[in-house]
């Protein structure tokens, strides 16, 4: 992938298979909402649940890889134990999420959204052209269904890492679940297609998926008339935002919320470009769009409320397996947030926004200490005040946000 820098710009304004409807966690009754007409939403970034994590779930995946210096994804779990001390094997569908699900039973979202980065498959043949590899065996499925995701993002640098036969698995394994995807299909038009969540009433929300070259996504993994890919974009460009746009207005309904998930930008740094503000500006200006949720990098990025709409610039990492891994540390990988935001039902415009922070330890979620949620809030602040956005901690493990 290539780096970015650590400065957020100051922008310009100008710049197959069949889908699953919703998934296990779009029928939760009630919302800690505090507004009867807002809707809470779960996001997060990076979702990796592959390779060393894969390893300690009930049905490991071989654990052969193709890196220059690593051969075995035991390893990782190696690492991960001369960090925090010995690991579990065989773990329960639950383990990874740890605390998040406490934190997900608090605020109740109605609809929860990550970005999958790793392929479900059984695939033995991996992308030649890439050096890391991500994986998950498909009988590990139950631990996304025990994090009641409605809907997986797709559009990755990661999801055919096994090649077209692992994506076309993927898809066929989270669909024979009940999760809804977005930005990955069959050929170009299913890759296009936005996931479709049911909301209260009529409405519903749909997710689009979008893959940007600058994350490391090769073109030769673009979706086409007659191949599997991933629905891929050059650059942040006008064109590509009205491409977006077009297909927005074939598919919406007057009551539809939408949401473009974007996989852009390096692994490392808070730079946020003109060209990829001004495109998360124009899908809102002109392309009817309700929240761009941006991911790739691996740690929190700046954020934006942009005339009442939510732009996340980066989420950050979720869950990955880089624990007992130097090199990044004033970065703070192990520090990951979830983004709970409610959305006006009918504007589709930000109600509130908390976040709550955690810490990946053990290969799994815990809750952040008091002092990392202070670190989390002070450096999201520092990347959003430019942009009119202010985040502060409760003290109580909570992270707020104010525009």
């Amino acid at each position: 992938m290539h780096g970015g820098g650590e400065r957020s710009e100051s922008a310009g304004t100008a710049p197959s298979v069949p889908r699953a409807q919703a998934g296990p966690g779009s029928q939760d009754a009630a919302q800690a909402t505090g507004n009867d007409r807002a809707t809470r939403l779960f996001l997060c970034g990076d979702l990796m649940s592959g390779r060393g994590i894969d390893q300690i779930l009930a049905e490991p995946s071989g654990p052969r890889l193709f890196e220059p210096f690593v051969r075995s994804a035991v390893e990782y779990v190696r690492l991960a134990e001369a960090a925090a001390g010995p690991l579990p094997r065989h773990v329960a569908d639950d383990y990874i999420w740890g605390a998040a699900l406490q934190a997900l039973e608090r605020f109740h979202p109605r609809v929860r959204i990550v970005n999958l980065e790793t392929a479900v498959t059984r695939s033995a043949e991996p992308d030649a052209d890439k050096q890391i590899h991500y994986r998950m065996h498909p009988a590990n499925i139950g631990c996304l269904r025990a994090g009641r995701i409605d809907c997986c993002v797709l559009s990755n640098n990661h999801v055919l890492d096994w090649g077209r036969s692992g994506l076309e698995e993927t898809l066929q394994t989270l669909h024979g679940a009940g999760i809804a995807t977005a930005g990955a299909g069959g050929d170009a038009r299913a890759a296009a297609e936005p996931a479709i969540v049911a909301l209260p009433g009529v409405a519903r929300l749909l997710v689009y998926g979008v893959a940007v070259a600058s994350s490391g996504v090769p073109q030769a993994w673009q979706a086409a008339e007659n191949r599997p890919g991933v629905n891929w974009l050059a650059s942040p460009s006008t064109d590509g935002a009205e491409r977006i746009a077009r297909r927005i207005a074939s598919d919406r309904r007057a009551t539809d919320r939408v949401i473009v998930s974007i996989h852009w930008g390096g692994n490392w740094g808070y730079r946020v470009t003109r060209e990829e503000r001004a495109f998360a500006h124009w899908l809102i200006d002109h392309g009817g769009v309700d929240l761009v949720h941006g991911h790739s990098s691996h740690h929190p990025k700046g954020l934006e409320v942009y005339r009442g709409k939510l732009i996340l610039y980066g989420c950050g990492d979720l869950l990955n397996d880089y624990e007992g891994i130097g090199r990044y540390e004033r970065f703070r990988p192990d520090l990951a947030l979830m983004y709970l935001p409610q959305l006006d039902e009918r504007t589709g415009g930000l109600h509130s926004l908390e976040l709550v922070p955690m810490r990946i330890h053990r290969l799994q979620l815990e809750e952040a200490s008091a002092q990392d949620a202070d670190w989390l809030a002070e450096t999201l602040d520092r990347e959003s005040r430019g942009w009119g956005a202010r985040v502060r901690s409760d003290g109580k493990g909570i992270l707020t946000v104010a525009w």
